[in-house]
């Protein structure tokens, strides 16, 4: 696996060796692995490069006040689960970090819905993508889902899947082949035949499948990557999306540990209701047994709510 290019490792090398003297707040479970290669997937990972500010520019920013040692660490707590509770949203706007993140291009292209993120991406117009894409395991290989148009359903059989494995592999083998080829180039860069000159790498890119590998620098403050991570690190999302949003949510631990309990707590743990729910499960309170047909919700709706209340 090519996780990295050499002049990647170089960087990172270089970076990790090197310490500087700094005034500025440091989170130190984040400074435990900055720059260091998370692996994800078969081939991606997710690696911190930079970051600014941790919960006390949170606390900083909600009570304009000077510096640190205010207030007591409890209080500090207490404040950032309050404004979470009561979705107070520019504190945690005043904390970002930056990720380089290798991932499969179906996954980038989920994953740029969120927008409010700045975002730079490898150009394979500029260079040559590596014959590096994702194929699932075969736990992961599920039928379309009947109720849900956009998720999956049963798993399919054992022979089904080796198939559909040897379907992804040999498909994008064989396009990876006729992309060096249009390129008229070899994956050591160079030439297959001295007498063509070779498609230019912006129109041999469109032969590749969804699957190939892009990577990207992502940089986001913590109130929209909490935004993010609500929904891909949701146990409904996507599988190939969500173990990326894992993993940035145990990064985000190290990083903010005030703010990620708070983030569980208010959000990933948390479940809201519309009015007419809310008046239902009033009802369930005070005793008396609701049905659908006893409210204004649908069948998806009431579906939905009484799935909340499950232990």
């Amino acid at each position: 696996m090519k996780e990295l290019s050499t002049e990647q490792r170089t960087e990172v090398e270089r970076a990790r060796s090197g310490a500087s003297p700094t005034r500025r707040a440091v989170a130190p479970g984040l400074e435990e692995i900055l720059y260091e290669l998370i692996p994800v997937l078969d081939h991606g990972f997710v690696r911190v490069v930079d970051y600014m500010g941790d919960d006390g520019a949170i606390v900083q920013a909600a009570r304009v006040s000077y510096g640190h040692g205010t207030k007591k660490i409890s209080e500090d707590r207490a404040l950032i689960n309050y404004l979470l509770r009561h979705w107070h949203t520019t504190p945690f706007e005043m904390a970002e970090i930056k990720l380089h993140v290798k991932m499969p291009i179906f996954v980038a292209r989920q994953w740029i819905r969120h927008r409010m993120a700045s975002v730079n991406e490898y150009s394979a117009r500029y260079s040559l993508l590596d014959r590096e894409f994702y194929i699932p395991q075969a736990e992961q290989l599920a039928a379309q889902s009947a109720q849900n148009k956009q998720g999956r359903g049963e798993h399919v059989g054992p022979e089904e899947a080796r198939q559909v494995l040897r379907l992804l592999t040999d498909d994008a083998e064989r396009n990876y082949d006729h992309y060096l080829e249009m390129l008229n180039q070899r994956e050591d860069g160079a030439r297959i035949d001295d007498d063509r000159v070779g498609l230019a790498r912006e129109l041999a890119r469109m032969n590749l499948t969804l699957n190939f590998y892009t990577q990207w620098y992502w940089k986001i403050d913590l109130h929209n990557l909490m935004n993010f991570l609500r929904l891909r690190a949701d146990p409904h999302a996507q599988y190939e999306i969500r173990v990326y949003a894992e993993t940035i949510l145990d990064i985000m631990k190290r990083w903010v540990p005030a703010t990620y309990d708070a983030f569980v707590e208010h959000r990933l743990e948390a479940a809201t209701f519309s009015g007419e729910a809310l008046k239902a499960l009033r009802r369930m309170l005070a005793g008396e047994i609701v049905v659908q047909s006893d409210t204004k919700m649908s069948k998806r709706e009431w579906d939905e709510f009484t799935s909340k209340l499950e232990p």
